[in-house]
């Protein structure tokens, strides 16, 4: 799939079919993650990967929709260490797996983490280790195929502020 096609017709998605993904489309997942970039390659990320269903369900209750991680077929919870722009960094990571499970056919979703101590413990954060997002990811209840408009199109029907509204261009 084209990348800019990718990123015009991904959507979060919250609704997924029952059932573990394929540990495959896991590992292929986790990878894009490893291979995002970070300021002077420092990889400040650790990607947890909560497979036992009360981890699951007590990681649940960390974020603002418990829902979207009780039905995930993945859960991965970043955590993020060092000095710099670590957040910047797990975000770059986090989009780059959101991006590959859609090229994949995978929905996923970006969970905000609202309780930073259950977090830390479900995802077995050590000292150093900040919780920076919780990702779901599943196979879609509902197909969408991104080739059935192009770019363009699906760019023109997002829910998104028009361009002329959020660039500031100066001379």
């Amino acid at each position: 799939m084209d990348t800019f096609l990718a990123i015009a017709s991904r959507r979060d998605e919250r609704r997924y079919l029952p059932g573990p993904l394929p540990a495959a489309t896991v590992t292929r997942l986790l990878d894009a993650g490893r291979l995002s970039g970070s300021l002077r390659n420092a990889q400040p990320w650790l990607f947890v990967v909560p497979e036992a269903r009360d981890r699951v369900e007590h990681l649940s209750t960390a974020v603002s929709v418990p829902a979207n991680v009780l039905s995930a077929g993945l859960v991965v919870g970043i955590l993020v260490s060092g000095a710099g722009p670590v957040l910047f960094d797990a975000g770059r990571a986090a989009q780059s797996m959101l991006l590959a499970a859609w090229a994949d056919g995978i929905a996923s979703c970006p969970n905000q983490i609202v309780d930073e101590a259950v977090a830390r413990e479900a995802l077995d954060a050590g000292a150093s280790e900040v919780p920076a997002i919780v990702l779901s990811f599943g196979v879609p209840e509902r197909a969408r195929d991104p080739e059935s408009l192009d770019a363009a199109s699906w760019s023109a029907r997002a829910n998104r502020k028009p361009l002329d509204e959020i660039v500031r261009r100066l001379r």
